[in-house]
């Protein structure tokens, strides 16, 4: 057979049902061929992030595959893979590629020179022959060890060529491996954290790919620790849980300012210990302990006392058995966090049940939050203020009830994650918010929603301008205008095909919110402008 009907077999066995693809690339037609649909964006940048939801919500159980033109589309599609590389989550790429002849000549645009800082593994195919080895190695490592992006540059004339049938139809698909840690650090890692006085956990979204929620949650109930979340691992944890913190990114609740400064040992699960901008800092001198999938992320940013390298899961597991029948005694942490969580709502009561106007986004946030049912909804966010309002008071009840990111924060993002995310879970309800300005970035492919019937719901927080860029452009803002920005963007999603209404007082935002969600029920992508007013101070206590 040709090489591209190779490749679309290849990965029809391999579980792939959706193809995201702009806009031509012999590989989408062949895929066509086997049952597998194609889904079009308008954008390749786009089209990446739809895959890289698809794959989060699907704890890299569905890898989320990706295939564009060589030359512009794989140049187009560069910043939605940075995007998933710094978030580690595993999308398949499949740039065309310039004929054989004409690699190395300039200006012809090679992935595999370009895409080596941004992707766990790039390569070129330059023999048809080689595909199904080279795209079983690309499946092992899209499901194996640290997630993250992976690419194959296939040129044009290799997809004419042909290869063998038989290493087709004995392709099997790979399987995800979950390695245990060595049990002489698990023994370890228990000893100090039993010795520790107010230990506190830290759970990354390792949690969500191992699907380690439920090991999480059992090993906190059992030591009695309280538990919070990286910005990429919120959901990990329920965050109605009496042990639960929330999440720490730029922004977030008292309770993770509060418990990280009283500890004496912070233990990581699931996460790199990234130290950004964009991730609440662990506080100089604590001891902490690392359980990762990656020896990677050892010592990368924080020293680290002690180390357990393995699957969330399968050491979590571990650590349940060592601890069983050591208890730590009758702790009042529970308590505590209660306390500390009440005094944070009272002093944010004002902002999110405010009735002024323009609305404040708080009150948006809040209110949108008590209208949908959380149990069946995935929410995510663009960058800037609708990302660092949302985190601290949006609580996510269920496993990938939340997509988080931000270790890069490219506008308009979130659009796609939510498309993606609604293919991983069909039934359930997605939403994005975003802001006016990150609409700009990506709000055309609201119609590959409409066009593709993929049904969600974007709250778009316009207030006018760049929220939080005052200090950065004051002469700027002043004399031209700079940080101001305007649109109707309600009427763009009209145009567009999709259900939209514009939103202006504070008591009209739950009736929308409702007849949204009914557009949405009934298969339509649906669109809420909501006029807002600027609030660049969010809850950040480090």
């Amino acid at each position: 057979m040709d090489a591209k009907t190779a490749v679309a077999k290849i990965l029809k066995a391999e579980g792939v049902e959706h193809l995201l693809c702009f806009p031509n690339n012999a590989l989408i037609e062949a895929a066509a061929i086997e049952g597998i649909r194609p889904i079009c964006a308008r954008t390749e940048r786009v089209a990446v992030n739809i895959a890289d939801g698809l794959s989060r919500v699907s704890s890299g159980r569905r890898i989320g595959v990706v295939a564009v033109q060589y030359g512009p589309g794989a140049e187009n599609a560069f910043g939605a893979v940075a995007q998933a590389y710094s978030d580690a989550s595993p999308v398949l790429l499949l740039p065309g590629g310039v004929e054989r002849g004409r690699q190395g000549v300039p200006p012809s645009f090679q992935a595999i020179y370009n895409y080596r800082g941004v992707t766990k593994w790039v390569e070129t195919v330059n023999q048809a022959e080689r595909l199904p080895q080279m795209l079983r190695r690309a499946f092992t490592l899209l499901r194996m060890g640290k997630p993250g992006p992976v690419m194959l540059e296939i040129p044009t004339d290799v997809l004419k060529e042909a290869v063998p049938d038989e290493a087709v139809t004995k392709y099997t698909p790979v399987r995800r491996a979950a390695p245990h840690g060595d049990p002489a650090d698990v023994r370890e890692a228990v000893r100090m954290f039993l010795a520790a006085r107010s230990p506190v956990i830290v759970a990354g979204q390792g949690i969500l790919y191992a699907e380690a929620w439920d090991e999480l949650r059992r090993f906190a109930e059992a030591v009695q620790a309280p538990v919070l979340t990286t910005l990429n691992g919120k959901s990990a944890f329920p965050e109605d849980h009496p042990l639960a913190l929330g999440a720490g990114g730029l922004s977030g609740p008292k309770t993770v300012d509060h418990f990280l400064k009283k500890a004496d040992l912070v233990f990581g699960v699931g996460t790199s210990f990234t130290r950004s901008h964009f991730i609440v800092p662990i506080p100089p001198g604590k001891p902490i302990i690392q359980v990762t999938i990656s020896e990677e992320d050892v010592n990368k940013d924080y020293p680290v006392a002690h180390a357990v390298i393995g699957d969330a899961k399968a050491v979590l597991a571990q650590l349940i058995d060592e601890v069983r029948d050591r208890s730590r005694g009758d702790s009042r942490v529970a308590e505590e966090v209660k306390a500390v969580k009440a005094e944070f709502l009272k002093e944010w009561m004002p902002r999110l049940t405010s009735d002024e106007v323009p609305i404040s986004p708080y009150r948006a946030i809040w209110d949108l939050m008590h209208t949908v049912d959380r149990w069946r909804t995935i929410i995510t966010h663009d960058a800037g203020n609708p990302r660092d309002q949302l985190v601290p008071f949006w609580e996510s009840l269920v496993p990938h009830g939340y997509v988080g990111w931000g270790k890069s924060t490219q506008l308009g993002t979130g659009l796609g994650l939510a498309m993606g995310a609604r293919l991983a879970a069909p039934d359930r309800l997605c939403v994005n918010l975003m802001g006016d300005v990150a609409f700009g970035m990506v709000g055309m492919d609201f119609e590959t929603a409409v066009r593709s019937k993929i049904p969600i719901l974007t709250v778009m927080l316009n207030n006018g301008l760049m929220g939080g860029y005052d200090k950065y452009l004051p002469v700027s803002t002043e004399r031209w205008g700079l940080r101001y920005v305007s649109g109707d963007y309600a009427k763009v999603a009209e145009g567009l095909g999709g259900y939209t209404e514009r939103v202006e007082k504070p008591h009209d935002l739950v009736p929308a919110f409702r007849r949204a969600l009914e557009e949405v029920q009934a298969g339509r992508p649906a669109l809420l402008e909501v006029l807002t007013r600027e609030e660049a101070v969010y809850p950040k206590y480090w």
